[in-house]
């Protein structure tokens, strides 16, 4: 950040008179900008014992499969920021969702709050984020083309506690194409 988004003036890299982390601050007004963690909700949807995933119309990861899932927006919760996401991606209706998992990426300031839920009628198409969508039962899920850590971890811990539902605190640092480091708080 070069700029206050307030007064326009410059900012600079300090650590403000009571804090413990450098901020951008504006020389003119004094204001703080912070920068905080983005929040990511998305869905485990199932229909007959399949799972929905979307194949990514966008980057990062273009072409590569994923769960529905994207950034919180502002004036929505968790949950319907996470059917929002099912439902732009792959115009899936959320049903019944439950919390699944909470998923810490410091790497990349984020933190993944996915659901668990039914997919209304089987009914799926996909939306403008998604290249295709699809159902899939555990032994059809295409495991080396998923997008990203989370999916994957998500999707093994699913299909590990069927039917058993269990809520799941995971710490996932690290880079993909190197050793990811996953710390499950069960």
């Amino acid at each position: 950040m070069n700029y206050c988004s307030e007064c326009g003036d410059t900012t600079i890299l300090k650590i403000p008179e009571g804090d413990n982390r450098e901020r951008q601050v504006c020389n003119q007004c004094n204001v703080i900008h912070y920068q905080n963690p983005k929040n990511v909700v998305g869905c485990i949807l199932e229909w007959q014992n399949k799972v929905l995933l979307c194949k990514r119309a966008i980057e990062p990861r273009y072409g590569y499969w994923t769960l529905p899932a994207g950034f919180m927006e502002n004036n929505e919760t968790t949950m319907e920021g996470a059917a929002r996401e099912s439902f732009e991606e792959a115009n899936a209706t959320a049903l019944n969702l439950k919390l699944f998992g909470i998923y810490n990426l410091p790497r990349i300031s984020q933190v993944y709050i996915m659901f668990l839920g039914d997919l209304k009628d089987g009914f799926i198409e996909a939306g403008e984020e998604s290249l295709e969508v699809g159902l899939f039962e555990e032994a059809d899920i295409p495991w080396k083309e998923l997008a990203f850590p989370v999916v994957t971890e998500s999707l093994q811990q699913y299909f590990k506690d069927r039917p058993q539902h269990r809520v799941h605190l995971v710490d996932i640092k690290g880079r993909p194409g190197t050793d990811i480091e996953i710390t499950r708080f069960e």
